[in-house]
């Protein structure tokens, strides 16, 4: 926060923002990059663009020094314990106790002698205080023993902070960097910033594709688990839309590119995934207002047992100058500050992994804390795609022969009805004949001469109109209607032939879903719909939500969300992101269907399943209520650790050694703790339960 307030402070710069958790700092205005390095040696940080690859190569060495600084400082250290208990000279084993600190601490001291200046008290200023104030005391010891512990915690934090932060690097490495583009008669391969819109690609059997496009030519199997988290190749041909970081699995394909490297969808998520982890959740907030009050009260608690006992109550100086040392080292509350950013990371990370698009640490612990779950109908609960559901045919005609009549007369129509009805026909195979005198009639249906005869397919009032009674279907009719059905009766101008029921499908794992939400706490489930009250009541019995609201327009489904808010308090929306846009934005949290390719559901939602797939929302219940549970689990620990440490400096139990390790340590097992986020994985189907 320091460095992000002095380079926000540079002249021509109007705003910094330092996001620890991927090391990446962002400057906005008029930045002078060596400006900023100085500034950043000051706060010991290490500068360089992002794009600038040398710099990183020469940081190398330097992490190779201080893991063998860390080894030598180890071995001197044993050396000298065994020299002294073996009874060696004093003369021999301090100086190799000194040099165990010297090795152990050099980067520390470094990093202290540029913070003391700045009064900043970090963990290097407590520590080298802490490793001096030892050697100045006469325990040697315990100040070789306090520098070498610290050079190994440090790189085991190292280590596990590695490990959070891996998991978004290995996003960033399924973009590909360069693609084979068709210039004039030649293939050429180019780095992906040089491709332009409208480039050809060739993409070989078992390769990436680099960049957003559309196929052009080829068909082949495209994984797509890169943005989807579904492992499941999909076939695709020419028309077909395909993603960057996906993989070809078989077949040649020339795709033409849609969309610039920075504008993919694989790059928007990786973009993404960096802003939430940038951003405080409200625990993380508690845990930083906490530390900001506790560190100060605890270093001045410190100072207190240094002075007070001596110099009021004539205790000896040098064994309360030790607890005051040990002190000031547990004061630094790293366990605590690192106990909910690294659980978030995880958890972020794990769900971008399997399709999962959680924009902040805000919407994660709010889905862990939901009551109920509203969710738009058409395109969310259902594939927002009519099928042909039923077939009914007057005096023993066959249902394939009104199909094909219904078909013929429907070819040359482009309403979705008929796009269902030539659709099942086609399933069937049945031969479509087009009517040469198609007519569609407003509002009600359409006509077509089939062997002389006008024929009618169209809904109830349709024939009212013509004069012709249904009563023959009227009790099919009343009950597929009841279904939530859209009915079209078929017939000449005197005859009823049959008919045809066509209805939006439901998604195959709707009501498993459903299920497996109840079965992870979510109490009330509900669905908003436009459709009428009977055909919602219908698909709600189907798919099993607790209630529904019906014949809602667009606006009115925000009135809907608001009310449920008002009455259930912790509410998610669940929609496409389009149509539901207000009702999404006005809900606890905003889940978007289908992301994939969809800019629109991409920026409006807080929470993006990027594949159709239900099913990954008691996956995201499950993740989010465990990284809740592990936030909770670490706050605690950190703060008992901490309780119990600075208790038992009074009595005289707190060892120097003992304080690094309760610090360090502490910090070391809440990282690794909250890297268990990484390893919840979605069911396989809704409802299977998964451990």
């Amino acid at each position: 926060m320091k460095f992000e307030k002095d380079v926000a402070a540079l002249p021509g710069v109007t705003r910094a923002k330092v996001n620890f958790m991927t090391n990446k700092l962002v400057v906005e205005g008029a930045s002078d990059i060596e400006a900023i390095r100085q500034l950043a040696v000051k706060h010991n940080y290490t500068v360089h663009p992002v794009f600038d690859q040398k710099p990183q190569a020469a940081v190398r060495p330097k992490i190779h020094w201080e893991r063998r600084r860390a080894v030598a400082s180890g071995l001197t250290l044993a050396i000298a314990y065994g020299v002294e208990k073996l009874g060696g000279s004093a003369m021999v084993f301090i100086p190799l106790y000194i040099a165990a600190m010297v090795l152990g601490g050099w980067g520390n001291f470094q990093k202290a002698a540029r913070s003391l200046p700045r009064g900043s008290f970090n963990m290097s200023v407590l520590m080298s205080l802490a490793a001096i104030g030892a050697l100045a005391i006469g325990q040697y010891e315990e100040g070789a023993s306090v520098a070498f512990l610290y050079a190994i915690s440090e790189m085991l934090e190292a280590w596990t902070m590695e490990s959070a932060r891996r998991s978004i690097r290995d996003l960033m490495d399924i973009m590909p960097k360069a693609a084979r583009i068709r210039r004039g008669a030649a293939e050429v391969e180019i780095p992906v910033e040089e491709i332009t819109v409208g480039d050809i690609m060739i993409i070989r059997p078992g390769e990436k594709i680099a960049m957003d496009g559309v196929i052009i030519k080829g068909q082949s199997a495209v994984n797509q688990a890169a943005i989807t988290g579904e492992s499941i190749p999909v076939e695709k041909g020419p028309g077909a839309e395909v993603f960057a970081g996906t993989l070809n699995i078989h077949g040649s394909l020339e795709v033409r590119v849609t969309k610039l490297v920075q504008d993919t969808t694989i790059a928007k998520i990786i973009n993404m995934v960096e802003e939430a982890q940038g951003q405080r959740a409200p625990s993380q907030a508690f845990v930083d207002k906490f530390a900001a009050v506790y560190t100060p009260i605890v270093m001045a608690l410190a100072v207190g047992i240094v002075f007070i006992p001596p110099l009021f109550f004539g205790y000896e100086w040098m064994s309360w100058i030790y607890r005051g040392l040990a002190l000031m080292v547990v004061s630094c509350p790293c366990a605590l500050v690192v106990s909910t950013p690294v659980a978030i990371v995880s958890a972020i990370a794990n769900a971008a992994k399997n399709g999962v698009l959680i924009k902040g640490g805000i919407y994660l612990e709010a889905m862990g804390t939901l009551s109920a779950i509203a969710f738009d109908k058409t395109g969310t609960l259902t594939k927002g795609e009519p099928v042909v559901t039923d077939i009914v045919s007057v005096g023993g005609r066959p249902e394939d022969n009104l199909l094909k009549l219904a078909a013929d007369i429907e070819a040359r129509s482009e309403h979705p009805l008929a796009v269902a009805i030539m659709r099942a026909a086609e399933a069937k195979g049945l031969p479509i004949q087009p009517v040469e005198d198609f007519v569609a009639i407003t509002g009600s249906g359409a006509r077509g001469t089939v062997d002389g005869q006008a024929v009618y397919i169209g809904n109830p009032r349709l024939f009212a109109e013509l004069g012709l009674s249904i009563a023959p279907m009227a009790e099919a009719v009343k009950r597929l209607q009841g279904e939530g059905k859209t009915v079209m009766i078929m017939g000449t101008q005197d005859t009823i032939l049959g008919v045809i029921a066509v209805a939006d499908a439901v998604r195959d794992n709707s009501a498993a879903t459903i299920a497996a939400l109840k079965q992870a706490g979510i109490r009330h489930t509900i669905m908003l719909t436009g459709d009428n009250t009977l055909a919602a009541q219908a698909m709600a019995a189907r798919v099993g939500v607790d209630e529904f609201r019906a014949e809602l327009l667009p606006q009115e489904k925000m009135t809907a969300v608001q009310e449920l808010l008002n009455k259930y308090g912790q509410v998610a929306m669940v929609g496409d992101g389009i149509n539901d846009a207000p009702a999404l934005a006005l809900s606890t949290v905003g889940v978007a269907m289908g992301g994939a390719g969809t800019d629109t559901a991409l920026e409006t939602a807080d929470i993006v399943l990027m594949a159709d797939d239900l099913s990954k929302l008691p996956f995201l219940i499950r993740l989010s209520r465990k990284a809740l549970a592990v936030i909770r689990q670490n706050i605690t620990f950190s703060l008992v650790i901490k309780a119990i440490a600075v208790l038992a400096v009074f009595p005289g139990w707190l060892t120097l050694w003992l304080a690094i390790l309760a610090d360090m340590g502490a910090s070391i097992l809440v990282t690794l703790n909250s890297l268990r986020l990484l390893q919840v994985k979605p069911q396989q189907r809704a409802g299977q339960q998964s451990s």
